[in-house]
């Protein structure tokens, strides 16, 4: 696994995107003070009719003087109480002639007890949260300025293909870089963030090393290059640069040729395949693992689902025994396929799901994981779609 990030201390403004690195614990009660939770009248007896004998707004400063049997004093909703008050009469409840009020009062019915929804000094959320904007405003909420967070682990895109272009669509043996713009997307939301892409030409396995040893951020992304092609140089750099090649290949359709090594200078690299809806599987079966370690979050638990129905028979692409950086026998791999989720909870299979088209994942709520020899009746996990 890999080693977490450093944390650091953040003001709350920039700390959404990071990760916890401690538990979030309230330095404040909430509420901090006893607090009328209507607008209304707080009384200082249960039977009425009372006397009105002044007004309290919220942010104003607690009444010195309690209230005694008999009294009652106009109240905003979130302000202090005064000692003695044993209920609050919401407007609505309420009769009032002049300074005589009357209605019907509950013991402690509409007032909020010092720490009544958050007691002081408990743990909130676990480190390892994702801290989104409403963990920022809980964070606030209990007295916190800042926030101790792993960041966002920072990766460089690294765009190989000679073949590509960067506007417009494919002509004349030129190709759309579509895993460009999505990968910002698919980083940012497993809890990274992407630096400006650097198109790098496959001219030769030491063009490629340089680039990547060159490389900025805590992590190297590449996308092309990662089979055993001719033009397919990753692999070769990798070798190049002395790195040590962990994962060599994934048992899955489509994003098998996938690649994941730890650098010389000790950062990752994950290399994705140059297809991008096989890209995309790669994302998501290595670095998005690869993300949770950087950032101490834990791999969720994944979501189950009957598929509707069966998926048909997977067709090699390749004849013949793998060789070195082929992806596995079909038969032998676990196939991720685009479904939408039905109204029963069931989900259904979309189709469009090649190596090249995302057409069936832009569509898709999950990612069904099929296993090699699964029965028909059973769930499938759901990878969902950052």
């Amino acid at each position: 696994m890999a080693g977490a990030l450093p944390a650091v201390e953040v003001p709350l403004a920039g700390a959404e995107g990071g990760t916890l690195a401690a538990p979030l614990r309230a330095v404040t009660a909430v509420p901090g003070f006893d607090c009328s939770a209507m607008d209304g009248y707080a009384v200082g007896s249960l039977a009425g009719p009372w006397q009105v004998v002044g007004q309290v707004l919220a942010g104003a400063a607690r009444q010195r003087v309690p209230l005694t049997p008999g009294t009652a004093l106009e109240i905003a909703t979130g302000a202090a109480i005064p000692a003695g008050t044993v209920a609050v009469v919401p407007y609505e409840q309420a009769t009032r002639d002049g300074d005589r009020l009357d209605g019907p009062a509950t013991a402690g019915r509409h007032v909020r007890r010092t720490g009544e929804d958050i007691p002081l000094g408990v743990d909130l959320l676990p480190a390892g949260t994702p801290v989104t904007a409403t963990v920022v405003g809980l964070a606030a909420e209990v007295g916190l300025d800042t926030l101790p967070v792993r960041a966002r682990p920072a990766a460089a895109l690294l765009v190989t293909g000679d073949e590509l272009v960067h506007a417009g669509g494919s002509r004349g043996g030129l190709v759309r870089d579509s895993i460009g713009p999505a990968v910002a997307g698919w980083v940012r939301g497993l809890g990274g963030v992407l630096l400006p892409p650097r198109p790098v030409p496959d001219t030769d396995a030491a063009t490629v090393a340089k680039a990547i040893d060159a490389a900025a951020g805590d992590l190297v992304l590449t996308s092309g290059g990662a089979g055993g092609g001719p033009r397919d140089l990753v692999a070769a750099a990798l070798r190049e640069l002395g790195a040590d090649l962990v994962v060599d290949g994934v048992a899955c359709r489509p994003g098998g040729p996938a690649r994941l090594a730890e650098l010389p200078d000790g950062r990752w690299l994950v290399a994705l395949p140059g297809y991008p809806y096989s890209a995309l599987v790669a994302v998501l079966t290595l670095l998005g693992p690869l993300l949770a370690g950087l950032t101490a979050r834990p791999l969720p638990d994944l979501p189950t689902a009957r598929l509707t129905l069966p998926a048909p028979p997977a067709t090699p692409t390749r004849a013949g025994a793998p060789g070195p950086g082929d992806p596995p026998p079909a038969a032998a791999s676990t196939r991720l396929v685009p479904v939408r989720r039905r109204p029963d909870g069931t989900v259904e299979r979309l189709g469009r799901d090649r190596p090249g088209n995302l057409w069936g994942a832009a569509a898709a709520d999950f990612l069904a994981v099929l296993a090699p020899g699964r029965a028909e009746a059973d769930p499938v996990p759901l990878l969902l779609i950052p």
